[in-house]
C-alpha cells in the first residue's frame, strides 16, 4: 500500500549531514519525495510504500547521525503527490528561527585519515573538514546554517569542492566550511616585524617553538599561545609575560599515549579525552613527572587535552612533544580572534603567529572538565559543548533573556519551548569583557530573530549583567544567585519536588544583603526558605580579602586574639596591616558580613600553606587537595548553633596546631561529614550546586558519605556548578513563576 507522510523534525539536525541522512535513507527504502532545512529544524515529505516507510522511521529514530540530536519528530498523513525521485531542497527562511546551532567539533577519523594520505587530494590541507567535524557556531551569522550565512562565503568554491557539496551521497555534502588548498583560506606565519609569508607556515611556527619561542595560533573560536612544554625557560618566560603568577597552563598532546608518559589517567578520563569534543580534562601527574612544575605550581593535576583541529595535528606531529596551549588574551579578558589584536595586544607577549583568513564570527573557549569517576564535573562549557540548548514542556509566550551573573558569564534565552545557553563568556571585570557579553547577547538575537520581552537577572545590584538589565527598557525579574544555582541542577535533572539544595561558592547577593555562598535551602520551582548556613564573619577589606586571603583567616582568629598560637599568628602581620585590619574589624570600615564556603578555603589555605595570596579563582581549593590524605579520616567538631548557623571559628584554630597534610585532610572530611549531618534531618533529595562543588575531593567524599545514608543526590552533569550555569536557573525560576 503506497502512502505520503510528513516529517517536522527538530532539534540539532543542520550543519550534522541530516539532510543527506534522509536522502540515504530514501534511496535505501525506495521512497520518494523531498527534504530541506527550515527556520525550525528539517522538513521532509516521504512517499512509498508503507513498511518501507515503516523501516524508514524506525532508522530515522535510531541511526541518525552522531552529531545530531532530535529533540522532537512530528509525522502526519498526507494526500499522495506521487513524487518520481527524491531531491534536497533549497532551505526556506521564516520569521521564528528556532534551530538550535551545532557547537565546533574536532577533527573526524575519516577526515584525519585523509590529512595523512599522500595519495587523497587534501593530504597535509590544515583546514581540512566535512559534515561530520569542524567550525559552526565560530563561523555562523544566522541560522539556516547555509553557506551564505557563515565566514565562508567570500570564499568560491573550486569545481572538485563544488561537486562534492552538491553529491548527497558524498560526506561532504553541504559542509559549508568545506574549502581545499586551492579554495580555501591562506594560512599564514606573521613575526612582529612586519614579515609575513604563506611559505610552510607550520614549519616556520615549529621552528620558532623548537628555538624557545612564545607564539600564537589560530584555533577554531580564538587563538592559542604557545611554547615548548618541556623548556621550563620559555615556561616561565610567558608566565613573566602574561603576568600570570600561578594560575595552571593546559598542556596540548599528540596522543593519548604521549598524555600517559606524563599523567595518571583513569578510563573514564581517556574516554573524555578521545570524545569528539576534545576537552582539557584534568588528570594526576605522575610522582615523577619530567614537565616543569612552573607549569601548574603547587598542585597535583594538569589539564590536558588532544588536537582537535588540522592545525593542531600538523604541528605537534613536526614537534613530537607537548606544548603549552593557553587561550590568548590579556588576563581577565575574552579569547582573541583575529590577527589585529594579536598584534595589538600581545606584542609583549608572542614574537610570531600563524593566521588563516577566515574569519571568527564567534569566539568559544576550550571546554573544561574532570571525573570522579564516571561522573562529569565541567568547569568550562565552550567549544565541542555550547551553544547548548534545551527542548522543554513550558508554554509560556515570553521570549526571555536570562543574563547570569557576573563571574564566569554566560546567557540563556527561551524562545518557543527552547531554552539554549550560550558558550562561557567570562567575568565581567573589564570593558572588554562587558562588550563580549553584550555581542553574545546580539549573537542570540541575530540567531534567532529573537527580541527579549522579559529579563531576568541576579538581585546583585553591582553585577554588570543586573546594570545592564536596568538600562534596558524590558520588564525585569530578579532571582537571589544560590537559589539558581539549585534551580539549574533541578532543571537539568527534571525535578519538581521539593529539595533540600546546597549552594555552596565564592560569593552572592544574600536577601540580607550580606554575602552568602555557604547556603542549606528547603526548596522547590517556586520558592525556597534558608535553613542552615555558616555563621557570618567579616570581610576585610570587602573584595580585597578575595585575593589577599589572609585578610580570611585574620577574621576569622581574631575572636581568639587572646590565645597565644593565634596571637603568634596575627603578629606575622605587619604593624601596619594588623592595625588596619583591627580598625576594620573593630569600627566595621568597609567589612561585610560574608558566609561563603569559598572564602573558607581561601582562609584554609592561608594558615595551612601559609599563602598571603591568590592569583586565580579555585587556587585555595586545588592547593588543598593537593595535600588531600585518604587514609586520614579524622575531622574537626560540627557545631550548629541556636540559630541554625554552623560555627567553625574552632576549625582555624586547631588548623594552626595541626601538621599541613592532616589539617587539609580534616578540612575537607568535615565539609563533607557536616553536608551528611545536615541530610540526616530534612530527608529530602539532595541538590548540590556552586563553584565550590567544582572541587573534586570535596565532591567525591560527600558522595561516598551519602551513598552510605541512601540518599538520592543530584550534581549538575551536563552544566557546570559554577556561575556559568547562573542563567539556566534563572530561567527556571522565571518559567515557574510568571
Amino acid at each position: 500500500m503506497k502512502i505520503c507522510k510528513t516529517y517536522e523534525i527538530e532539534g540539532r539536525v543542520q550543519g550534522v549531514g541530516f539532510r543527506p541522512f534522509v536522502f540515504a535513507l530514501a534511496r535505501k527504502f525506495n521512497l520518494n519525495g523531498f527534504v530541506y532545512n527550515n527556520s525550525n529544524g528539517v522538513y521532509a515529505e516521504i512517499e512509498g510504500d508503507k513498511s518501507n516507510i515503516k523501516e524508514f522511521e524506525f532508522e530515522l529514530k535510531n541511526y541518525a547521525p552522531p552529531l545530531s540530536r532530535i529533540d522532537k519528530i512530528v509525522a502526519d498523513n498526507a494526500l499522495l503527490k506521487n513524487f518520481t525521485d527524491f531531491k534536497i531542497l533549497k532551505s526556506e527562511v521564516s520569521h521564528s528561527k528556532n534551530t538550535p546551532i551545532s557547537p565546533d567539533m574536532s577533527l573526524c577519523p575519516e577526515c584525519l585519515k585523509e590529512l595523512s594520505d599522500a595519495n587523497n587530494r587534501r593530504f597535509g590541507y590544515p583546514l581540512i573538514n566535512c559534515t561530520n567535524c569542524g567550525p559552526r557556531y565560530s563561523i555562523v551569522y544566522t541560522v539556516p546554517y547555509d553557506r551564505a550565512n557563515t565566514s565562508m562565503n567570500k570564499f568560491k568554491m573550486c569545481p572538485e569542492c563544488e561537486a562534492e557539496y552538491n553529491n548527497p551521497l558524498n560526506r561532504r555534502y553541504h559542509a559549508q566550511p568545506i574549502s581545499c588548498t586551492n579554495c580555501g583560506p591562506a594560512i599564514k606565519f606573521y613575526d612582529l616585524n612586519g614579515f609575513s609569508t604563506e611559505d610552510n607556515p607550520l614549519q616556520r611556527l615549529a621552528l620558532a617553538i623548537n628555538e624557545g619561542k612564545i607564539v600564537a595560533l589560530k584555533g577554531m573560536g580564538g587563538f592559542h599561545i604557545i611554547c615548548d612544554a618541556l623548556n621550563e625557560q620559555a615556561v616561565l618566560n610567558l608566565r613573566d609575560r602574561k603576568r600570570r603568577k600561578t594560575k595552571p597552563f593546559a598542556v596540548l598532546f599528540d596522543s593519548l599515549e604521549m598524555i600517559k608518559e606524563y599523567c595518571d589517567t583513569t578510563e573514564y578520563e581517556e574516554e573524555a579525552l578521545l570524545s569528539q569534543v576534545r576537552p582539557i580534562v584534568l588528570v594526576k601527574k605522575k610522582k615523577l613527572c619530567v614537565l616543569p612544575d612552573s607549569i601548574a605550581p603547587n598542585i597535583d593535576r594538569l589539564g590536558v587535552f588532544l588536537p582537535y583541529t588540522p592545525l593542531h595535528v600538523m604541528l605537534l606531529k613536526m614537534l613530537k612533544k607537548p606544548i603549552i596551549a593557553t587561550s590568548a588574551n590579556i588576563s581577565g579578558e575574552p579569547i582573541i580572534t583575529n590577527r589585529y589584536e594579536i598584534e595589538q595586544k600581545l606584542k609583549n607577549v608572542i614574537e610570531a603567529y600563524v593566521d588563516f583568513d577566515r574569519d571568527i564570527v564567534n569566539f568559544s573557549d576550550d571546554s573544561v572538565l574532570q571525573l570522579i569517576g564516571k561522573n562529569t564535573i565541567f568547569l568550562r562549557l565552550s567549544r565541542g559543548i555550547a551553544p547548548k540548548s534545551f527542548k522543554t514542556s513550558y508554554m509560556c509566550k515570553e521570549k526571555i533573556l536570562a543574563l547570569g551573573a557576573h563571574q564566569k558569564s554566560a546567557i540563556a534565552i527561551f524562545n518557543d519551548q527552547n531554552i539554549t545557553m550560550s558558550p562561557y563568556i567570562g567575568d565581567l571585570e573589564n570593558v572588554k569583557s562587558i562588550e563580549a557579553f553584550e555581542r553574545s547577547i546580539d549573537t542570540f538575537k541575530r540567531f534567532y530573530d529573537f527580541t527579549p520581552s522579559l529579563l531576568v537577572c541576579d538581585k546583585h545590584p553591582g553585577y554588570a549583567s543586573t546594570l545592564w538589565a536596568k538600562k534596558q527598557n524590558i520588564p525585569i525579574i530578579f532571582v537571589q544567585h544560590h537559589y539558581a544555582h539549585i534551580l539549574a541542577v533541578m532543571f537539568e535533572h527534571n525535578i519538581s519536588d521539593e529539595v533540600l539544595g546546597i549552594a555552596w561558592d565564592g560569593t552572592g547577593f544574600g536577601d540580607d544583603k550580606s554575602i552568602w555562598g555557604g547556603e542549606f535551602f528547603l526548596c522547590n520551582l517556586k520558592t525556597y526558605k534558608r535553613v542552615c548556613s555558616f555563621k557570618p564573619f567579616k570581610l576585610l577589606g570587602g573584595d580585597k580579602s578575595v585575593k589577599n586571603i589572609d585578610r580570611v583567616a585574620f577574621s576569622i582568629l581574631y575572636l581568639y586574639k587572646q590565645n597565644p598560637i593565634v596571637a603568634a599568628y596575627l603578629n606575622s602581620f605587619s604593624k601596619e596591616e594588623r592595625y588596619l585590619l583591627e580598625q576594620a574589624y573593630e569600627k566595621d570600615i568597609n567589612a561585610p558580613l560574608c558566609s561563603s564556603v569559598g572564602r573558607l578555603f581561601d582562609a584554609a589555605a592561608a594558615i595551612i600553606l601559609k599563602q598571603k595570596t591568590v592569583t586565580y579563582d579555585g587556587e585555595s581549593g586545588l592547593s588543598l587537595e593537593a595535600l588531600y590524605d585518604k587514609d586520614i579520616q579524622d575531622r574537626y567538631d560540627i557545631i550548629i548553633n541556636e540559630n541554625n548557623e554552623i560555627e567553625y571559628a574552632h576549625w582555624f584554630l586547631e588548623m594552626l596546631q595541626d601538621e599541613p597534610k592532616i589539617a587539609a585532610s580534616k578540612f575537607i572530611n568535615t565539609l563533607s561529614a557536616l553536608i551528611a549531618h545536615i541530610v540526616r534531618k530534612y530527608e529530602k533529595k539532595v541538590v548540590l550546586g556552586g563553584g565550590v562543588f567544582q572541587n573534586r575531593t570535596l565532591v567525591e567524599k560527600t558522595m561516598e558519605l551519602l551513598e552510605k545514608e541512601h540518599v538520592e543526590l543530584f550534581l549538575p552533569q551536563t552544566i557546570s556548578p559554577n556561575d556559568s550555569s547562573i542563567a539556566l536557573g534563572q530561567i527556571t525560576y522565571a518559567l515557574n513563576n510568571l
